[in-house]
């Protein structure tokens, strides 16, 4: 959308209707705060009560629908990658209607929103502590740059120039596009640049950041195995580090894929792709945009954010993906316990210390064990 708004300027009014799944997600303020975090420049109503969502026949997010300037429904499209077939059908629309004189040109009457914040942090993402070096290592999401503090909150370093983009080079040249999930080994640190769909490394001593896996295309369709630097990526949101073998979750296409870093290889490790909680082998069993995952030695943890679920993934020669917590992709709530009856609402982060989980039940704005 953002891409088809800044290629007609003067021609394309969009609207974002929000019907929200998650109750969290119903609230005005929480929106307000959403359309900040995401940047967003058009004006979204809060359809709360679906009425918008019934009106237009919707069943699936995302759905656009086109409307001619004479307010027709010219047509209608569900999920992701269609932007040229937009692009064209727009162009045709407003050639015919600038013919007929109904087409109203010029600026959008809307203005652009605040500024995401103006304090030293906007909406972070990920962060990962260093014992052994004292430090704390902060993605700061909304300001496209990867902090680097000592445990007082002092900032130590900052990689990223503050803009978002794909650029390498030294930590005042590169620049991240929200990124998100952090991995540390010695003096490098692994960020997932999760809206460039890349994996980027930077080198702590000589303050450096290069790209180690992903092209900055989106991966449609879940990623082909192959060398990382050749492989589209969908959307990866969280990382974990054991040996060589760097974990990634791609919440965009379900999975969890492993990156060699011996090597440089990139293969599938978790999911078939389709978004549904099913266990299962490994290559069997779906997730659903996996958002948060941790080891420890034995397993692999999983925030399974959109199905409100934990899973595990033994890391032994069984492989079998087991849910921990959740029951499906609508089923979700705030509920403790233990068994089938305790329910989460689309947690993002995971972290596991001495047999105990930690999970941070996002839009229940709780830290649950």
């Amino acid at each position: 959308m953002e891409a088809l708004e800044e290629k007609f300027p003067d021609t394309l009014v969009v609207i974002g209707v929000h019907s929200a799944k998650f109750p969290n997600e119903q609230q005005d303020e929480n929106l307000h705060w959403a359309v900040r975090r995401h940047q967003i420049t058009h004006p979204v109503v809060n359809d709360a009560d679906f009425a918008i969502w019934e009106a237009y026949g919707t069943r699936a997010w995302p759905t656009l629908v086109l409307i001619d300037p004479e307010g027709y429904v010219v047509g209608s499209i569900s999920g992701e990658g269609h932007g040229e077939a937009l692009e064209e059908a727009i162009r045709k629309l407003i050639q015919v209607f600038r013919e007929r004189g109904t087409l109203v040109e010029g600026p959008r009457p809307f203005s652009r929103p605040e500024e995401a914040s103006v304090g030293v942090l906007a909406f972070p993402g990920k962060v990962i502590a260093d014992p052994t070096g004292q430090r704390v290592f902060i993605a700061d999401s909304g300001h496209h740059r990867i902090l680097t503090a000592d445990l007082s909150g002092k900032i130590l370093d900052i990689a990223g120039d503050g803009k978002p983009g794909q650029a390498d080079g030294s930590f005042e040249q590169a620049s991240f596009r929200n990124p998100q999930g952090l991995a540390l080994h010695g003096d490098f640190l692994y960020v997932a640049d999760t809206e460039n769909h890349r994996v980027r490394r930077l080198d702590l001593k000589q303050r450096t950041v290069g790209a180690i896996a992903g092209t900055g295309n989106q991966s449609l369709g879940p990623p082909r195995p192959g060398l990382a630097l050749n492989v589209d990526l969908n959307s990866p949101w969280d990382l974990a580090l054991r040996d060589s073998r760097l974990y990634i979750a791609m919440a965009g296409s379900h999975q969890i894929w492993i990156l060699d870093l011996s090597t440089g290889s990139l293969t599938l490790f978790v999911g078939s792709g389709r978004e549904m909680l099913q266990d299962g082998t490994r290559l069997q069993a779906s997730l659903n945009q996996p958002s948060g995952i941790t080891l420890d030695g034995e397993a692999l943890y999983i925030a399974d954010s959109e199905a409100s679920a934990i899973r595990s993934v033994d890391l032994g020669e069984r492989a079998w993906v087991k849910t921990l917590v959740g029951q499906g992709l609508f089923d979700f709530g705030d509920r403790d316990g233990s068994g089938p009856g305790v329910r989460l609402q689309h947690p993002l982060g995971i972290a596991c210390l001495d047999g105990t989980l930690y999970i941070v039940d996002s839009y229940n704005h709780k830290v649950k064990t």
